[in-house]
């Protein structure tokens, strides 16, 4: 009888629990980073505003500039990790996961990749899909389209759990 108690408990509780999970994280996400919605055939959410808004926007894809081919792999590192782009350019990241295990390329500011990092620790399980960033299971192959609509030096990196603080991240560089 116990165990049947505590089976229907689960069962009630786990659909709350990643409604709480899905509801906490896309408002963390717009706090942090306002909306995006390139992505969602991989599953998420997306939230309306513009994430990474201080990097650029999403690009459209009839205006790409040039395709820049990026590796992801298990040593944690992104091949290339410096990138040179014109303002204004709108550039297809074409991402290949090289590795055995999941990674994803996110486009942002240090402070944003630096909060959604520890988001991805304490959420590990998160499942997410925003126009600035590209995740891909161990022998994927995807893409990331965005304008760089702002001088400077911007960040990438991977976010899924210890990859970010093991440095598997990037930078560009918006001439």
């Amino acid at each position: 009888m116990k165990a049947r108690m505590l089976m229907l408990a689960a069962l009630v509780l786990t659909p709350t629990a990643a409604f709480a999970h899905d509801e906490t994280h896309q408002g963390m996400m717009r706090g942090m980073m306002p909306g995006m919605m390139h992505g969602m055939a991989q599953g998420g959410h997306a939230a309306e505003g513009g994430h990474a808004e201080g990097v650029g926007k999403p690009g459209d894809p009839e205006k790409v500039s040039r395709t820049i081919r990026v590796l992801m792999s298990d040593d944690m590192k992104f091949t290339p990790a410096r990138i040179v782009v014109r303002r204004g350019e709108t550039i297809r990241f074409a991402a290949r996961n090289a590795g055995k295990i999941k990674h994803e390329m996110v486009i942002g500011s240090m402070e944003e990749l630096k909060q959604h990092a520890e988001m991805m620790r304490k959420m590990p399980g998160m499942v997410h899909a925003d126009p600035n960033m590209v995740t891909l299971a161990p022998g994927e192959t995807g893409e990331l389209i965005w304008q760089f609509t702002k001088a400077g030096t911007f960040d990438f990196a991977c976010l899924q759990p210890g990859h970010f603080e093991a440095g598997m991240r990037g930078e560009v560089s918006v001439k």
